[in-house]
């Protein structure tokens, strides 16, 4: 098949939503939607009073309409919450999840996919993270009910996810492994999902999509072309420039004089390994230019992935006064990133844009209190009497330490999933006030401005794809 030229990243939580997706996609580039806690997502977008009624509109074409109800019926405020009322919370990620969390995920993401798709004969993907695992099968499975045309997914070793995929289209029970911390030699744990038991009956046939793997290096696209569960159909480069989570330095990490980690020669990956693999690949990582475009069809990729760029355009999910700021910062020459190599409960170096009032500056990250009420970065441990517990490097200290964890492990950690939710308006509110935002974006946040016209501080999606093929076309 042909493939696109351009694909548009998949960040943050619903940064990459569906109005971004849908805008990039209608153009023929390859829209994509954050599949990053689409559960929570969609209920605070239902308290929040749906004003556009899309949400609705989305999940009254959701294929069992019992579900889409009982979903409704959960979250859904008319007129909206007040703004000082927190959001109600949605059931944390498990291994065991129950009826309701599963089909609040499914939900999600077939409501985010569907409505990216809406209107236009273009392709749509959808992004995960394999560090994010026990969303994963009930997200698969509702983006495939919206005819989802691609998953792209990295932060990890996806190996497992071209024969999920398989099996939930055709219909059959996945089963996935879940990392769990301290289990024993030989000891397994799992999170089912059955197409069947979801439908009640005997459930319809789906669409494979293609599947795009994050790699970082010749050495893991290799692994994961060989020895995939099944067919892994391309392969997203992406290099530490990039925003979002980065792969870490290969060898011990060491970090520069302003204490971001080093990267050096073994770092960049063998792209010539990866031509020889035969399959299609996409460069990504500072490739917003139409040169590097050029340069990258020259090197025999099918294109770039493009993400810091789409992040701050009118369409994205990034809260307008944010994306203000942060052209203004690019157009003063002061924009900067910080790749944090601690900020992520992950333990991935994660790049963070600096912007005051953002957990990006010290004294908002000291006055946060420490609270885990989201859940999607919580580590899965064994318990010393078996069975499963919880914890994140994000929480509070104390919580931390009691449930087994090293102290050690939680200096300098972010609650990305309160942050980010933050980022695009949808910030818990607390007693002292509402969740702070951190965002995300790669170095090239620094010429933002570029795209902008003069006077004026913001641009579309459009101005990015015309940007992009004023080299090419």
């Amino acid at each position: 098949m042909a493939h696109p030229v351009i694909i548009q990243g998949g960040m943050g939580a619903a940064v990459s939503n569906w109005e971004l997706a849908r805008a990039v996609s209608k153009l023929g580039a390859l829209g994509v939607v954050s599949g990053t806690a689409l559960a929570s997502v969609i209920a605070r977008r239902l308290q929040n009073g749906d004003p556009t009624g899309e949400m609705r509109r989305a999940l009254a074409n959701f294929p069992l309409p019992a579900v889409a109800e009982r979903v409704l019926a959960a979250y859904y405020f008319p007129g909206g919450k007040a703004a000082a009322v927190p959001f109600a919370p949605n059931p944390l990620p498990v291994l065991q999840p129950g009826p309701a969390l599963t089909e609040l995920t499914v939900v999600a993401n077939f409501a985010e996919v569907f409505l990216a798709k809406s209107g236009h004969p273009g392709v749509v993907g959808i992004n995960l993270l394999e560090k994010i695992q026990l969303p994963t099968l009930a997200s698969l499975y509702g983006a495939m009910l919206a005819g989802v045309d691609y998953v792209l997914m990295g932060a990890g070793i996806p190996r497992a996810i071209p024969g999920l995929l398989d099996l939930l289209a055709a219909g059959e029970p996945a089963t996935q492994k879940i990392d769990v911390e301290g289990a024993l030699p030989g000891e397994d744990f799992t999170i089912r999902f059955d197409p069947a038991a979801f439908w009640g009956g005997p459930p319809p046939r789906l669409l494979r999509p293609q599947f795009l793997a994050i790699v970082a290096s010749a050495t893991l696209a290799m692994t994961l072309a060989r020895k995939s569960s099944g067919r892994v159909d391309g392969f997203i480069v992406e290099g530490d420039l990039a925003g979002g989570h980065n792969a870490p330095p290969r060898g011990p990490l060491q970090l520069d004089a302003n204490g971001e980690p080093i990267y050096g020669l073994r770092d960049a990956p063998d792209l010539a390994k990866i031509r020889e693999l035969g399959l299609p690949f996409w460069l990504a990582g500072s490739q917003a230019r139409p040169d590097k475009l050029a340069a990258a069809l020259g090197l025999g990729a099918t294109g770039i992935q493009v993400g810091t760029a789409f992040a701050f355009c009118d369409e994205s999910g990034v809260e307008p006064g944010l994306k203000r700021r942060m052209i203004q910062a690019s157009r003063a020459g002061n924009a900067r990133v910080f790749t944090d190599p601690s900020a992520s409960p992950t333990g991935f170096p994660f790049k963070v844009a600096e912007l005051s009032g953002t957990l990006s500056h010290a004294e908002v990250y000291a006055a946060r209190e420490r609270i885990c009420d989201l859940g999607y970065l919580r580590q899965v441990y064994r318990k010393p009497e078996g069975g499963v517990g919880y914890r994140c490097p994000g929480e509070s200290v104390e919580s931390y330490v009691r449930k087994g964890g090293d102290g050690a492990d939680t200096v300098g950690r972010k609650c990305l999933c309160n942050g980010l939710m933050a980022t695009v308006g949808l910030g818990q509110v607390r007693a002292n006030g509402t969740e702070p935002a951190i965002i995300t974006a790669g170095n090239e946040v620094a010429d933002l401005a570029r795209l902008v016209d003069d006077g004026e501080e913001h641009y579309r999606a459009e101005d990015v794809i015309r940007y992009l093929r004023g080299a090419t076309a």
